[in-house]
């Protein structure tokens, strides 16, 4: 259990803090944080069953899949000396156990992070108590260190992935993918749940959204399930039942809320934790965290994940619109995504042939990174609206190479992230379901003392510094929509939105809802699933707004569905 937590933490958190600044996080960070997490849910789990921490670890190593229990005991056979050295009623808490153990530490200079109360003499009187002798400290530090030199190496085939991760994480392009069309036959790594099925994955002029080849009279070319000739008439399929109204695809480039970021609640709460918990971890952690196949724009499925919700989206309203649609969408959503990144290597990586393919819909959807990082000095590192204006023009005229003529492009500005503290500051976070003692403000701070918080400008008890933060974003949001304004594209038009997270909101608590459901609870800073389902909503409605008539019904519906049936699938 601590190896896999760790792994997971420690992956989720380097993918999301991946914002394009130099990372500056301290007193031991990702892994600091990953630890203080883990025990926490150890001390939790103990108290429930009335044992130690030690016992709190080894029952919650038994409820991994049997592939990882044997490396996390072994773990536990190095770790379990130190923590039960500070067992001491009244000095364990998990901020001294991961000091203890070496995986949090306080830079000179700085003061020591902690997530729970510090012990009456503080972390480092209570390590001193529990050893008198500081080398006998040092030498048990050293065999842990020794067992876990990278916290993903005692995990079999997760230290492959976490290598592949940091290798891939600039690419942002399909793992497996043959003929190089940056389109996938598997659904993880950068697979089907980002970009719709490739149907042969040898021939690189062959995958979805491209206008078919000879009518697809003998192979399905563009992968949306409709080929072969009717007998009566002599004439394709695509062209009896694709050629009276337009075909599109759909394309979102944007962060980690356009791919969907997802840590399952399941496995930081005590209360909720069961054997069941990580059996879909190999496929989260392969999704980069994401559940992009459950998103506003491309989601194309529904899923226990994130039960009891389910899936609408933009890409969803295409294919129900147009069933030769099928399979045309792509997720290039990033997590960590701003301006910056997306202009210099992110855009680069959308699939589309300019004179092959059908036009596009395309969402530009940065919602916070511009102004997210996680540094002390926040204000610093965020986007300034001159830079933002030259890298949104800079992308749309790349996007006018690229584009087939007659696609459309929706760029929404960014959200106001005072949502997330007025919404949760009064709220118990996962990690204190069992005690009801550990708020999200209390999170938030503790993230923003090891400079490894999302959002240090939003995510903080500081009201001051979360009013600039919004109002630098609306002067961001401004300055995309005068470029949506002034831009002239040869092959798309383009238009600007609000992401009005309040608004949808508001709906949602009118409704009976509440306005915590609107936020991932793990991190406290994603869109959650009920508002993916509700923005999938509004993005259509504002597409049909903006580009009346561009998406009519396809009337061959019903004949596609009775020839085809599910048209292959995903």
């Amino acid at each position: 259990m601590m190896g896999l937590l760790l792994c997971v933490w420690t992956v989720a958190t380097l993918i999301l803090s991946n914002t394009g600044h130099v990372r500056c996080d301290t007193n031991g960070g990702h892994t600091c944080m990953a630890c203080t997490i883990v025990l926490s849910l150890a001390e939790q789990n103990a108290e429930i069953h009335n044992g130690t921490v030690v016992h709190g670890l080894e029952r919650l190593c038994n409820v991994l899949p049997v592939l990882y229990r044997e490396p996390c005991q072994g773990f536990l056979s190095v770790a379990t000396p130190v923590l039960q050295k500070i067992l001491f009623e009244d000095v364990f808490t998990p901020d001294v156990g991961c000091h203890a153990l070496g995986f949090c530490y306080t830079v000179a200079g700085t003061s020591a992070c902690n997530l729970h109360p510090k012990p009456r003499n503080g972390i480092r009187g209570a390590i001193k108590r529990a050893y008198p002798d500081p080398m006998t400290w040092k030498i048990h530090q050293q065999k842990v260190a020794n067992f876990q030199s990278d916290v993903c190496d005692f995990l079999p085939g997760l230290k492959g992935f976490c290598q592949m991760i940091e290798q891939k994480l600039e690419t942002h392009l399909p793992v497996v993918d043959v003929d190089g069309d940056r389109f996938s036959t598997i659904q993880t790594l950068r697979g089907t749940n980002f970009r719709g099925r490739d149907c042969d994955d040898v021939r690189d002029d062959i995958y979805p959204g491209r206008r078919p080849i000879d009518g697809d009279r003998i192979q399905d070319s563009n992968c949306n399930g409709i080929y072969g000739t009717d007998k009566i008439s002599g004439k394709s399929y695509e062209e009896l039942f694709c050629s009276d109204v337009p075909n599109y695809g759909v394309v979102v480039l944007g962060d980690s809320a356009a791919a969907h970021f997802h840590l399952p609640k399941e496995w930081f709460s005590a209360v909720g934790m069961t054997l069941s918990s990580f059996e879909a971890a190999p496929m989260i952690i392969a999704n980069e965290i994401d559940l992009p196949q459950l998103s506003a724009v491309t989601g194309y499925k529904n899923s226990s994940l994130v039960r009891p919700w389910w899936t609408d989206s933009v890409y969803l309203r295409l294919r129900e619109t147009n069933r030769c649609n099928h399979r045309d969408y792509q997720n290039i959503g990033v997590n960590g995504a701003e301006s910056a990144s997306m202009n210099s290597t992110i855009q680069y990586t959308m699939a589309r042939n300019r004179t092959a393919d059908n036009p596009l819909l395309v969402f530009y959807s940065l919602i916070g990174n511009d102004v997210c990082n996680g540094h002390a000095d926040t204000i610093h590192d965020m986007t300034l609206p001159e830079d933002m204006k030259r890298r949104f023009t800079s992308t749309l005229e790349y996007l006018d190479t690229k584009l087939p003529k007659g696609s459309h492009v929706v760029a929404t500005g960014l959200a106001d992230g005072r949502i997330l503290y007025n919404t949760l500051k009064d709220k118990i976070h996962p990690l204190g379901d069992w005690r009801q003692d550990l708020t999200y403000p209390e999170v938030y701070s503790f993230l923003n003392c090891l400079q490894v918080s999302p959002c240090a400008g939003w995510m903080t008890t500081n009201e001051t510094l979360r009013n600039f933060t919004s109002e630098r974003a609306a002067n961001l949001s401004l300055a995309v929509k005068q470029v949506t304004e002034s831009f002239r594209a040869k092959n798309f038009d383009v238009h600007y939105i609000d992401y009005d997270i309040q608004k949808i909101q508001n709906q949602w608590v009118a409704d009976g809802g509440k306005a915590s459901d609107l936020i991932e609870p793990v991190d406290g800073f994603h869109p959650s699933q009920v508002s993916n389902f509700l923005f999938a909503s509004y993005f259509w409605e504002e597409a049909n707004r903006l580009f009346p008539g561009a998406f009519p019904r396809n009337p061959h519906n019903a004949d596609i569905e009775k020839i085809f049936g599910d048209q292959g699938g995903y």
